[in-house]
């Protein structure tokens, strides 16, 4: 017989995994508001290897519409820049002998209501990912030939509870990113 706390720690276990990913993709919208985690995609060639920015480089907010980066070997400069335009983040890089900086332009009204819609459609695909981690769980179970009808409706209420639990993280963490995209 199946042990039904497994299912359920596994299904909880990918829906965490999918909250997880969600905040991950939140925290790279832009908001008009430097963000050292905007960088977090750009990878720049270190001596013949791709390696992220974020490893060769010091990352700082000193101000909420700028970021600098701090090289940690003042020859990388020039990479630097390089990369973050080859990342196509729609950013500006300007560099001195030792820096980048980087001023991050603020939103236009049409641009935050665009980013406000992929948001909530890039949501859906979250959503998705949630109800098929139940999907699976409650197959699981009902492959279980050993299984009573009792044990297999109490899993597949247990396992919906988690599924209303973390749609509604999902529908909380982008109402507030929403929130932060509209505010000015």
């Amino acid at each position: 017989m199946i042990e039904t706390t497994k299912v359920l720690n596994d299904v909880e276990k990918d829906m965490k995994q999918t909250i997880q990913a969600w905040v991950d993709y939140l925290g790279k919208v832009r908001t008009g508001r430097a963000n050292a985690s905007m960088l977090d995609t750009v990878l720049i060639n270190y001596y013949g290897t791709m390696t992220p920015l974020n490893q060769t480089a010091q990352i700082t907010t000193p101000e909420h519409h700028l970021i600098v980066v701090k090289p940690y070997d003042r020859n990388m400069v020039s990479e630097i820049v390089g990369g973050i335009h080859k990342a196509d983040l729609g950013l500006n890089p300007v560099s001195d002998a030792e820096v980048v900086r980087i001023k991050i332009p603020a939103l236009t009204e049409d641009l935050r209501k665009e980013l406000v819609k992929k948001v909530t459609k890039e949501l859906e695909h979250y959503k998705v990912r949630i109800r098929n981690a139940r999907r699976d769980g409650i197959d699981l179970v009902k492959k279980d030939k050993e299984a009573s009808e009792d044990v297999i409706k109490g899993v597949e209420k247990d396992i919906q509870h988690l599924t209303d639990k973390y749609i509604k993280e999902l529908d909380d963490l982008t109402k507030a990113k929403e929130k932060d995209l509209l505010t000015i």
